[in-house]
């Protein structure tokens, strides 16, 4: 079985992580949407309430699992049994910073591949970061996420 670990913070998950989810989902048997803690970003979403949006708005996957996890990335892909990190690139800058962590990956488990996917270019330029900076000066967000995101950042 082909399990592929698709890490983020989906703070909060947008239309472009959806997409790359659900082209991922018929690529690989199952995957596995790992909401994570990044201590470097601002926080707008308690985790559970990522991975419930998460969960709501990918449900329609029957082949994804959403799930929280602390820690290093590739502890958590060993313990699920995953040897494939998925991975999503949206800019050259993007590329930078992902190639970084795929060498730093594989020396902290040789095993684990990554695999990149690139969206579809009409979502390419949207960022978890400016939906969050929008919806925090009260713009509308509902071009880049799913109506349950709009609704609970709004609530935020």
């Amino acid at each position: 079985m082909k399990i592929a670990v698709y890490p983020g913070t989906f703070n909060p998950i947008t239309n472009g992580h959806t997409d790359l989810v659900e082209r991922a989902a018929g690529l690989f048997d199952k995957i596995i949407v790992a909401v994570g803690t990044n201590r470097q970003k601002g926080k707008t979403l308690p985790t559970e309430q990522r991975v419930k949006l998460a969960a709501e708005v990918l449900g329609h996957l029957a082949n994804v699992e959403v799930v929280s996890f602390d820690g290093l990335l590739t502890d958590f892909v060993r313990q699920r049994d995953a040897k494939i990190i998925l991975r999503g690139l949206r800019t050259v800058a993007d590329f930078e910073y992902e190639f970084q962590l795929v060498g730093m990956n594989r020396v902290l488990d040789p095993g684990i591949e990554t695999v990149f996917l690139a969206p579809v270019e009409h979502l390419s330029y949207i960022s978890s970061t400016l939906v969050r900076e929008i919806a925090s000066f009260g713009g509308d967000i509902s071009k880049f996420v799913h109506p349950a995101v709009v609704k609970a950042m709004s609530e935020s």
